[in-house]
């Protein structure tokens, strides 16, 4: 219990940071944007880049380079996230994971709702209000420090974990180009290959990733968004370890014991006490849970580097409000999915469960705060202009709906701060 909340704790204090990272590079992209720079800023983003392998050719600009290619790896992370949550974790019984995913569900369908009612005619964009940024809301959350009741922390990170595993459905089912499905069969022996590490217990990070890598490119062959397959990865790590903790423990001991019998006069390793290092090295690598391993390994590296290089290719948009008056029933859509469609969901659906006896409210948070939680999970940003690229192609819509989402991220942000402060004082 308290490894795990060491765990969670390390978490929210990355993405914490990693939020503030994300919101300079916002600023910046849309500063370089709007300055001298801005074709520059447009023609470097759009340069093509193209491979080829065998029979497959891929060519891209640089954004969906950075779309397709590097955000695979961060859905990977997520991958991993959901994964561990669902073993260890905030989603590992019925009783800790009903409560977030009821909310999840709610903070999902409703702002969908909202954005078909307001585009009947044209419903391809429910997606986008359904996202949250959890980099975003916990870096908000940290910002208030002792304000903010501890519990909701947890609670926004199943939240989000729920929310993040919806986000990669609606991705894989809705938002995919024209299917080519010669080279289904390519990806389901590769992903076989993938599972059949996992069955032989290769606990070796190298072969997953590689596979991986085929697996991505014939996924983006398929028509599916490449992305996809990063979630697939993961839940092909394995999690268990080659040794458990107490072998690890007795081994090392007496590699220390080794270690120090061994000690002479000569100030150098000598080869006995190399050996007594080199099995406590190999034990060491035994004993580490490769999907944790690895989470661990790709959370500092998206968290402080793809996202916010995927903000600042993406967030650059010129501040032209004709715009979002030419796409305006779009951008209502948006603005209200996020920031009413969210908060009603969330606390819509867990109060009603609660009250049919569905599910039982956490002790420890109260409903206010439940609602507070709401209106943070209603800051899109990053999650939202991702799903935006895919729904659209337009550029002047992408850039409407841009606007909309930068501010109604703002006004949701705003507003649970305040609801937060208000709880507290409560």
């Amino acid at each position: 219990m308290i490894k795990s909340l060491v765990s969670i704790n390390q978490f929210i204090n990355k993405e914490a940071l990693s939020g503030i990272l994300l919101f300079v590079a916002t600023v910046a992209a849309v500063i370089v944007a709007n300055s001298s720079l801005g074709q520059e800023y447009y023609d470097l983003w759009h340069m093509p880049l193209g491979i080829n392998i065998g029979e497959l050719s891929i060519s891209m600009t640089l954004t969906y380079w950075i779309d397709d290619g590097l955000m695979a790896l961060f859905f990977l992370m997520v991958g991993l996230e959901i994964k561990r949550e669902m073993v260890v974790g905030e989603l590992s019984s019925i009783s800790k994971a009903s409560f977030p995913i009821v909310a999840a569900i709610g903070g999902m369908l409703i702002p969908a709702l909202v954005y078909v009612a307001f585009n009947p005619d044209n419903p391809f964009g429910f997606g986008i209000p359904m996202a949250t940024d959890i980099a975003f809301a916990l870096g908000i959350l940290m910002l208030l420090g002792t304000k903010v009741n501890p519990a909701l922390k947890l609670f926004l990170v199943a939240l989000a974990v729920v929310d993040d595993l919806g986000a990669v459905l609606v991705v894989a089912t809705v938002y995919t180009s024209e299917i080519h499905s010669e080279y289904f069969l390519h990806a389901a022996i590769i992903y076989g290959l993938i599972w059949a590490l996992n069955f032989k217990g290769v606990t070796k990070i190298l072969p997953y990733l590689i596979l991986g890598i085929a697996l991505w490119i014939y996924i983006h062959a398929i028509g599916i968004h490449a992305t996809i397959a990063g979630v697939l990865l993961a839940f092909a790590i394995p999690i268990k370890s080659k040794i458990d903790e107490k072998s690890f423990i007795k081994d090392s001991k007496k590699s220390i014991d080794d270690f120090e019998k061994n000690i002479d006069e000569i100030p150098m390793l000598n080869h006995n006490q190399i050996d007594a290092l080199e099995d406590m090295a190999y034990k060491y690598d035994k004993v580490q849970n490769p999907l944790v391993r690895l989470e661990h390994q790709l959370h500092g590296l998206s968290a402080f580097f793809i996202m916010p290089l995927f903000a600042f290719s993406n967030a650059g948009v010129l501040i032209d409000f004709s715009t979002v008056n030419a796409n305006l029933m779009i951008v209502l859509g948006v603005v209200f999915g996020l920031v009413i469609g969210k908060p009603v969901g969330i606390f819509g659906f867990t109060y009603l469960a609660t009250k049919l006896n569905i599910i039982k409210k956490p002790d420890n948070i109260s409903w206010a705060e439940v609602v507070a939680v709401g209106f943070l999970g209603g800051i899109g940003f990053t999650m939202s202009i991702f799903i935006t690229h895919l729904a659209f192609l337009d550029e002047d819509i992408i850039a409407a709906v841009k606007l909309g989402v930068f501010a109604a991220s703002f006004v949701a942000a705003i507003i649970g701060v305040l609801l937060i402060l208000r709880a507290k004082k409560a």
